[in-house]
């Protein structure tokens, strides 16, 4: 297992904090601040959320490897495809006929016989599961969608103007409601049961009712939002690219380890996810 390694992110109070939740266990509810009566009415934010749980130690670089070269593999095939797109359309939003289009471009979902032999290796990932992976698949899960996206944008906050970083707010949170939709509309279309309801006994703790056909899975929230996210900060940081793909292979592991989603989940949603990001950095002029 692996903790937060090398990241280059100036939050350091949250790094320190992780480092000694999974070193010394000295992290305690009562430690955390009480919130006053006006604080305790607005929705904690991304930085305050994970500020309150630090990520315990993640997965080892060898156990992501393999998820996340099949994730960065989509990235050549979204660009090609985008280009289509821009050529026609150019670079005014247009999220409605964008939606459709990018729908059309994530490809069909696999046989039946093939999404046989993605749920086996599921299955036999599931006989490998720990304490540790367990806890590190639930953090990941939890904040993957968008908390910990938010933040590494966040962190930038000292370094660029107050008008630009509300800008670049606007625009990752489009991003990543536009992924949540898309995805979602195709999940619903496609209606490919998750490999827990596939075989309930890969997650009891669901309480899948006999018979069940969902929920879907193709393709992969996470993915998709983890993909446009990476897509977006990587063209505002560039030589932080290492460590989003990092965290969007850490992200995408736990979907597979704790049986959300077999691999072409993952690929489907994270080409999506690219091709949301092309378009948010287009339209914004990135």
């Amino acid at each position: 297992m692996n903790t937060l390694r090398g990241i280059k992110w100036p939050y350091a109070v949250i790094a320190l904090l992780a480092v000694a939740a999974a070193a010394i266990g000295l992290l305690r509810p009562q430690l955390i601040p009480a919130a006053s009566s006006t604080s305790a009415k607005k929705k904690p934010g991304a930085t305050a959320l994970i500020k309150q749980n630090p990520p315990p130690t993640l997965f080892t670089d060898a156990e992501i490897a393999t998820i996340g070269k099949e994730a960065a593999d989509q990235h050549k095939k979204a660009n090609a495809l985008f280009a289509q797109w821009k050529a026609a359309h150019g670079t005014t939003r247009d999220d409605k006929a964008f939606a459709a289009w990018a729908a059309r471009q994530v490809p069909a979902p696999p046989s039946a016989k093939e999404r046989t032999a993605e749920l086996r290796q599921v299955q036999a990932l599931a006989k490998s599961r720990t304490a540790a992976g367990k806890k590190a698949s639930t953090w990941l899960e939890l904040y993957g969608k968008k908390d910990i996206w938010k933040l590494y944008l966040h962190d930038q906050r000292e370094l660029i103007p107050a008008a630009q970083r509300k800008t670049e707010k606007a625009e990752l949170k489009a991003a990543l409601k536009l992924a949540k939709t898309i995805s979602d509309q195709l999940a619903a279309k496609d209606k490919q049961p998750a490999p827990f309801v596939l075989d309930p006994t890969l997650r009891p703790d669901k309480h899948i009712t006999p018979g069940a056909k969902g929920p879907y899975s193709y393709p992969s929230r996470h993915a998709a939002r983890s993909a446009a996210a990476v897509a977006f900060l990587t063209a505002l940081a560039p030589h932080r690219a290492e460590d989003y793909e990092w965290m969007r292979a850490e992200v995408l592991y736990s979907r597979l380890y704790m049986a959300g989603h077999v691999p072409s989940d993952l690929t489907a949603g994270t080409l999506l996810g690219d091709l949301i990001g092309d378009y948010e950095l287009a339209i914004s002029g990135h």
